[in-house]
């Protein structure tokens, strides 16, 4: 077990959407987000107290969390010497990222030497098979999205809460490091080998109860270039009975694409709908979740009433303005 509070390490992130993994540990698990450590030209800030390390220490953090998902998932040779100083300094570490603590064999000697623990959570732990299609009993819902980083994780979180709230059974499956950070469990899907992508969610995802939800943390787009493979397993292995529409309005390019545009809602209802119903004709999209977070309140709800009108959906900023209409939708199946 990772032991809290944490440190969240935010190391040189360039902007706020870099250090996604520390803002939601801090949005769904204050109360283990001690405080946050900075080096210099970090343009994140989850709002934490920041602190060295030897103050974090004495307030009593126990892990250094890195809390950067920066392309390629890679530790640069600066943020190992802040991380060779924690551990030297009585901290564990925890990181999700595709480079491996355990690979490095600074890390490796240094922790062994304190007595300290690494942990590397995006890991596949389990020897998935390959999917079968067969259909699994209980219902599954997948946020699906235009781009990286728009919100799926979120809206996937933010219903279970409201399900939980009605008496709903309902049930957060993590597909990525901060959902399995924030959960403790969870399928670390892009590292899993391809083959077994979708193999890995129908493990995640069994049979259930008839009434019972699997909330599905989607994981990058069917649109972007790089990473359109993870989504398609999770849109094949997950057979969803529902789909959600996550979109963030307000940016000029797809995710580290400068050379391309995010695609319009209706064509994501469209595209992922129709590979949707391969593995489930019954699969149906019911509802838009909106990442507004740089909108000022009038213009988001002016912008959410159009979507509504156009698509025809239920439209909403579930963190912001409540999950209330997707649940509905949900219900409404």
């Amino acid at each position: 077990m990772i032991e809290t509070p944490y440190l969240l390490f935010l190391g040189d992130a360039p902007d706020q959407l870099a250090a996604k993994v520390a803002q939601g540990i801090k949005d769904w698990r204050p109360e283990y987000a001690l405080g946050q450590y900075r080096m210099e030209g970090c343009k994140a800030d989850m709002g934490l107290p920041d602190m060295n390390l030897a103050t974090a220490k004495a307030a009593g953090a126990k892990t250094l969390v890195i809390g950067v998902a920066n392309r390629g998932g890679v530790i640069s040779p600066a943020w190992k010497k802040v991380l060779v100083q924690a551990l030297e300094e009585g901290f564990d570490l925890a990181s999700g990222l595709h480079n491996l603590l355990r690979d490095e064999p600074e890390l490796v000697a240094v922790a062994k030497a304190c007595g300290r623990e690494l942990h590397d959570v995006r890991v596949p732990s389990v020897a998935y098979q390959i999917a079968n299609g067969i259909k699994r009993s209980g219902k599954r819902m997948l946020a699906v999205g235009t781009d990286c980083s728009v919100g799926k994780m979120y809206t996937a979180l933010c219903m279970e809460k409201e399900m939980r709230a009605r008496g709903m059974k309902a049930s957060f499956r993590a597909t990525g490091q901060t959902g399995i950070l924030i959960t403790g469990d969870g399928v670390p899907l892009d590292a899993v080998i391809a083959d077994f992508m979708a193999g890995s969610v129908e493990w995640l995802t069994p049979d259930n109860d008839a009434d019972h939800w699997d909330l599905i943390e989607g994981q990058g787009s069917l649109f972007h270039v790089s990473y359109s493979g993870v989504t398609m397993a999770l849109v094949h292995g997950g057979q969803p009975d529902a789909l959600v529409l996550c979109h963030e309005p307000t940016r000029p390019h797809m995710r580290g694409l400068p050379g391309y545009t995010l695609p319009s809602l209706p064509a994501l209802r469209d595209t992922a709908l129709a590979l949707a119903r391969v593995a489930n004709p019954a699969c149906q999209v019911v509802g838009i979740s909106v990442n507004t977070q740089h909108m000022a309140e009038d213009e988001a709800r002016a912008y959410l009433a159009g979507l509504e009108a156009e698509m025809g959906l239920p439209a909403t900023d579930p963190f912001r303005f409540g999950a209330e209409k997707l649940v509905d939708a949900l219900a409404a199946i």
